[in-house]
């Protein structure tokens, strides 16, 4: 039976797969608690800014938003504080990433191959900086992009209804 330490292990492995010295990896998150990962071989991601996603799930607060993403999503995102604000970012599997690249969302674009990501350190599950949101619970484990389609749709309506006087 494996360890919360072996999963963690095995997730961290799977991660540092996608940079092609995985090596690098573990050194950036051992020195600096992030890595820089190319985005395009193992998994994409799509950007999603901190109003979006809190009109998607009604609340700002950070508890509420780590449950409904984590009920909504089913599969890891990353919180960052952008110079634009906070930003998450869901990461999706390439191979379908390439098609929900192709639908141009501006305010959910979608990152792929020639894009570089901050990824956390497994354990860093809370700020300051970079952090899992919702981490991925097992290697390859990733969100579904139509899940994550859905929350953007529902972040656009709420975002476009007219504000009551």
């Amino acid at each position: 039976m494996l360890t919360p330490a072996d999963m963690d292990g095995l997730i961290s492995d799977w991660l540092a797969r996608a940079h092609p010295v995985p090596r690098q990896a573990h050194l950036e998150w051992s020195e600096q608690g992030v890595a820089l990962l190319p985005l395009g071989r193992l998994f994409a991601a799509i950007r999603l800014p901190g109003e979006l996603v809190y009109a998607a799930v009604g609340s700002a607060d950070t508890d509420r938003v780590a449950a409904a993403l984590r009920t909504r999503l089913k599969g890891p995102v990353i919180h960052d504080r952008r110079v634009a604000g906070v930003t998450y970012y869901s990461l999706i599997n390439w191979g379908a990433g390439v098609i929900a690249c192709m639908e141009r969302a501006e305010d959910a674009p979608c990152l792929g191959e020639g894009t570089y990501l901050g990824v956390p350190r497994i354990d860093r599950q809370e700020p300051p900086g970079t952090y899992w949101v919702v981490p991925p619970r097992y290697d390859g484990d990733l969100c579904r992009p139509k899940d994550v389609r859905s929350l953007v749709a529902d972040g656009r309506a709420e975002l476009a209804r007219p504000v009551a006087d």
